[in-house]
């Protein structure tokens, strides 16, 4: 299996859970779309405060431990946020993978070029 096939795998199997759970995520309305956008922004919040909570940040605490499996664990309930958030905005395993290696592209031409200003027009074409 490759690393594409990978991803729509996760696509497919977060799609299935999803409906497992009466979420269908096809053919939003766009008021439908702001819900499950702000949904999942909500959800990815929490589970990036269970993830802090994985590791010790209390600095003034000596009782905190550090929780690397949970760790691992609350990364993983963020990909599945993450996806269905992409799914909420219709879009596809291929529409992620497409988008992410233009976008790391740009990401690597702001820094060859310094990146001294911000200028979102090197954003503009990506996605569409």
């Amino acid at each position: 299996m490759t690393e594409h096939d990978k991803l729509k795998t996760l696509f497919e199997t977060q799609d299935k859970l999803n409906k497992r759970i009466g979420v269908n995520l096809d053919n939003l309305s766009e008021e439908d779309q702001q819900k499950w956008i702000l949904n999942y922004c909500r959800a990815m919040s929490q589970e990036l405060a269970e993830l802090v909570d994985s590791v010790p940040w209390k600095w003034w605490a000596k009782y905190q431990t550090y929780d690397k499996q949970n760790a691992r664990i609350e990364v993983v309930d963020l990909f599945h946020f993450l996806i269905s958030l992409a799914q909420a905005l219709g879009m596809s395993s291929d529409d992620v993978y497409t988008i992410y290696m233009k976008k790391n592209e740009v990401n690597f031409q702001r820094q060859e070029t310094g990146y001294e200003t911000k200028d979102e027009n090197d954003n503009r074409n990506i996605g569409t």
